[in-house]
C-alpha cells in the first residue's frame, strides 16, 4: 500500500521542482526583455523626445513607440505616492512566492512567473531609477490609441492576471491535485418517502 503513496510523492516532487523551474525562467525571461526594452528606450526613445522628432510610429500609427516617465500607478495615477506603489509591488511579490511553493500545475507557473516577472520589472524601475529608492520613475514606451503609455512588465502583468482568472474560474489547482468530488449519495429523501 505504501508503494503507490511513494511513486506518487515522487511524481509530485518531480512535477513541483518542473514547474518551479519553468516558473523562474519565465519570471527571469520577462526581467530580462523588460529591462532591455527599457534601455533602448531611454537609449533611443528619450533622444528623439528631446530633440522634438517624435515617436517612432508602426501599422500606420497604431503602436507607437514614445518614452515616458512613469512616477504613479497605470495611468499615471497616484504620481505623488510612489513609494505607495514600491511597497505593494514588494507585498505582491512575497504573496507570489509564497503560492509558487505549492506549484504543481504548468499553467500557474506561467501565470505566476508572468506576474513575478512583471512586478518586479517594474519594482526594479521603482528603486533604481532617479529620484531614488522606493520614489523611482517606471520607464514606459508602447502607445496604443486609446489606452495609457506601457511597458513589457505591464503587458505581462495584465496577461498574466487575465490568466490567472481564467485558471480560478476553470477551477484549475495551483498544486495540481485534482478536486475531491463528493460522490456520496443523500438518501435521506429516499427513506422518508
Amino acid at each position: 500500500m505504501s508503494e503507490p503513496r511513494v511513486a506518487s510523492s515522487r511524481h509530485n516532487n518531480r512535477g513541483n521542482r518542473r514547474d518551479l523551474t519553468i516558473f523562474g525562467v519565465t519570471a527571469l525571461l520577462i526581467i530580462g526583455f523588460d529591462q532591455l526594452t527599457k534601455f533602448l528606450a531611454q537609449e533611443y526613445l528619450f533622444p528623439r523626445q528631446t530633440s522634438g522628432e517624435g515617436p517612432i510610429e508602426l501599422l500606420g500609427g497604431f503602436v507607437k513607440f514614445t518614452y515616458a516617465e512613469n512616477t504613479g500607478a497605470a495611468f499615471s495615477i497616484g504620481s505623488g505616492i510612489t513609494w505607495v506603489f514600491t511597497l505593494i509591488a514588494c507585498v505582491v511579490v512575497l504573496v507570489i512566492f509564497r503560492y509558487a511553493r505549492r506549484l504543481a500545475s504548468l499553467p500557474w507557473a506561467l501565470a505566476l512567473g508572468g506576474l513575478l516577472g512583471g512586478s518586479l520589472g517594474n519594482l526594479i524601475d521603482r528603486m533604481f531609477r532617479a529620484p531614488g529608492p522606493f520614489q523611482g520613475f517606471v520607464v514606459d514606451f508602447i502607445q496604443l490609441p486609446y489606452w495609457a503609455i506601457f511597458n513589457i512588465a505591464d503587458m505581462s502583468i495584465v496577461i498574466s492576471g487575465i490568466g490567472i482568472a481564467i485558471l480560478l474560474f476553470r477551477g484549475t489547482p495551483i498544486d495540481g491535485k485534482p478536486k475531491l468530488v463528493d460522490t456520496s449519495v443523500d438518501t435521506s429523501d429516499r427513506l422518508d418517502s
